[in-house]
């Protein structure tokens, strides 16, 4: 990640554009907010960025039989869906007012909400997949606080407000790195609960099958996980038909057994959620390099 003394000119320019459009979007009533920035991401900025060809590339590396013109729909629906995840986790209290109506279920409540009375330390993973900050939404209005370890963007600026935004939801968020994750960790030491992301290509982890294809994934859950006897809880926001609402699925827990059967496992169960639903996949992130 480049510094503010190391950014770049355009830098500068691409976060004021973003802010620009960002701050249009908000100016509108939430529900036409959502639809106008999906459709400016999948119309405009993702075959301009080069998204949208992206996810069709990796899409027809995953399943080559899908028919071309498939491959194009789907990669639109992805690009949408990504534009609607971004405005919404800019969206503060309007968010926050849609998540109040999801459906909340799922066997890991039960098991976190043991864990919250032993003090026992709680890290919940999951993917680039609906809105992956819907669940952590819903689960601070039940009065958990949930902190986070994130990737920065490259981008200073926009990072900047990237993370001011997140920390809003809810608990401490933590930059991605050795200081990072030091303080993550001390978070959960103290019985904490925090969230990961593992669905980013990771160079210097071991590359494990996704969606039959190797790639490289951090061992990063599992490893804390291991050392701190913390509960491993999947959570997924899954969007719903009408493109504005969210369910919200707390699965089981992971068993904590060794790095290499957690992380299969923690794959499996987001596997299955994009073989249900792979439009609400990011298949613009290089997966698989």
């Amino acid at each position: 990640m480049r510094t503010f003394e190391t950014a770049t000119k355009t830098d500068w320019i691409v976060d004021r554009a973003l802010r620009g459009i960002i701050g249009s979007a908000l100016a509108l009533p939430y529900a036409t907010r959502v639809r106008w920035f999906g459709a400016v991401i999948e119309k405009v900025i993702a075959p301009l960025a080069g998204y949208r060809k992206r996810a069709e590339d990796q899409l027809a590396f995953i399943w080559p039989d899908m028919p071309k013109a498939e491959r194009r729909t789907m990669a639109k629906a992805v690009c949408n869906n990504f534009g609607r995840t971004m405005i919404e986790n800019y969206s503060g209290a309007d968010f926050a007012k849609q998540i109040e109506t999801a459906k909340v279920s799922g066997e890991g409540l039960a098991a976190l909400a043991r864990a919250k009375e032993e003090g026992r330390p709680v890290l919940f993973v999951t993917g680039h997949f609906g809105n992956h900050e819907a669940p952590r939404q819903a689960l601070v209005q039940r009065g958990y606080t949930i902190g986070g370890l994130y990737r920065p963007i490259a981008n200073p600026y926009f990072n900047a407000h990237y993370e001011k935004n997140m920390l809003d939801m809810s608990g401490a968020v933590f930059p991605q790195g050795r200081k990072g994750t030091v303080g993550f960790v001390r978070m959960l030491r103290d019985g904490g609960m925090g969230t990961l992301l593992f669905d980013v290509r990771a160079t210097l982890h071991p590359k494990i099958p996704f969606m039959g294809q190797p790639a490289h994934t951090a061992t990063s859950v599992a490893d804390i996980a291991l050392k701190l006897n913390a509960l491993v809880i999947p959570y997924f926001g899954i969007r719903q038909s009408d493109g504005l609402s969210f369910e919200v699925a707390i699965e089981a827990p992971i068993a904590l057994t060794d790095a290499d059967q957690m992380m299969a496992e923690i794959t499996a169960r987001l596997e299955a959620r994009i073989n249900e639903n792979p439009e609400q996949w990011f298949w613009v992130h290089r997966r698989w390099g």
